[in-house]
């Protein structure tokens, strides 16, 4: 009898804690409902899915609906790509037009699929923008117009929606969480080239009955949905933290 080899995990730091990563990015042939990314923006699926999403969860607030939609695109995108490059020095491909996505029944990303495991590198030393770099250059930056475009969403929004993972897989990727590098990222006006930085300001560290909290810049509107749980202290908005 023929053994059928099961697929590996993408990255051996995809393990433990972090095991569920396996689940949110694997190679494209592992991910067989995933689509082409490119081809998904590009031919009205994604507008179709916003409304999809919008039927299943009774918003009626579009900017609402691409905000939410995003915080799971960006949570399945980043962290297992932070958590590899934290934890092995693995550079996954982060090249929008490479990868594919896969979604869930109710229209929200599900996985994310990649050509290859990437490759190995430890030239960043503690820099956060060459650890993160080609993530924002590749892929972040191609797919926030699309969420202003056809969610009507901000591009100061979306980008405040990625740094929120960021910055948490930053803090707990490993055991030596690397609150310096997540709280460069959004401490420096200028990109090391000297452009702006996108994610410069979008996260404040204050002070709470005593106990330091992460508090997002601009809020992500999900209280403008029915059914969604506050985020807590994380939000900006001071009439949604008791929520």
């Amino acid at each position: 009898m023929a053994v059928i080899d099961e697929p590996k995990g993408l990255s051996a730091a995809f393990a433990g804690p972090h095991a569920w990563c396996n689940e949110k990015m694997m190679l494209s042939e592992n991910l067989s409902d995933g689509i082409p990314l490119s081809d998904f923006f590009a031919s009205g699926a994604f507008d179709r899915t916003l409304s999809h999403y919008a039927g299943a969860s009774g918003g009626t607030d579009r900017r609402a609906v691409a905000s939410m939609w995003s915080l799971y695109y960006f949570s399945a995108l980043t962290i297992p790509y932070v958590v590899a490059r934290v934890l092995d020095h693995q550079a996954l491909p982060a090249d929008f037009d490479q990868m594919t996505v896969a979604l869930s029944d109710d229209g929200l990303p599900r996985a994310f699929g990649v050509a290859t495991a990437g490759r190995w590198r430890d030239d960043d030393g503690r820099d956060i923008f060459a650890l993160i770099g080609s993530l924002m250059d590749e892929h972040l930056a191609k797919v926030v117009p699309h969420l202003k475009a056809v969610g009507g969403i901000s591009p100061r929004l979306a980008w405040n929606n990625a740094a929120v993972y960021i910055d948490y897989a930053l803090r707990t990727a490993g055991t030596d969480p690397m609150s310096d590098q997540a709280d460069a990222m959004v401490g420096r006006r200028l990109m090391p080239n000297g452009a702006p930085n996108p994610f410069f300001d979008c996260l404040r560290q204050e002070e709470e009955d005593g106990t330091r909290v992460c508090r997002r810049k601009i809020c992500c509107l999900r209280y403008l949905l029915p059914g969604i749980p506050s985020c807590g202290s994380l939000c900006a908005l001071p009439s949604q933290r008791k929520q």
